[in-house]
């Protein structure tokens, strides 16, 4: 659990530039790629990690400017991948501005689930590495080249074997 603000916010800005990485190697071609008809497409999941960083907040009373995120995924990749970093940026921001380390104990109510808030920062963070797993998933299945999460990928593996030898 976060017990201060600041301790959100650093883990926050950490997840979020992982985020970035992975969303700035998708193309406009990949964004349609599904592993199944009426399944999430990597443009639906990317469109989706980048509304909750706005949506989450927002449930308590957090509030920051935004682009339109109610429209449909984008068919530009450049477009999901700049609105994310917008809204990363500006929800940790927000939180810095609008939340004490108090408030970090009140218990809220969301999804009809009683918790304090320190939880709906970590569930946020949760769910946008459950969101990103699914992402990488399909951006492998789509011939892309996936960036490491929380270690390195295939073939940044790959690269640094080759400069080893």
């Amino acid at each position: 659990m976060f017990t201060t603000v600041s301790s959100f916010v650093q883990e926050w800005k950490q997840e979020a530039a992982v985020t970035q990485k992975v969303l700035d190697a998708m193309t406009d071609e990949s964004l349609k790629h599904e592993v199944a008809p009426d399944l999430y497409s990597i443009g639906s999941v990317a469109w989706h990690i980048t509304g909750s960083a706005y949506y989450f907040p927002a449930q308590l009373g957090i509030t920051f400017e935004v682009p339109d995120l109610r429209k449909e995924a984008p068919t530009s990749a450049s477009e999901i991948s700049e609105t994310y970093r917008t809204v990363s940026t500006r929800l940790a921001e927000a939180v810095s501005e609008q939340v004490s380390d108090e408030k970090m104990n009140e218990v809220v109510n969301l999804f009809g689930m009683d918790m304090p808030v320190q939880a709906v920062f970590r569930l946020l963070i949760q769910h946008q590495a459950h969101h990103r797993g699914q992402l990488t998933t399909l951006m492998r299945q789509a011939d892309l080249n996936v960036p490491g999460v929380y270690g390195p990928s295939k073939e940044e593996w790959e690269a640094m074997n080759a400069q080893k030898s």
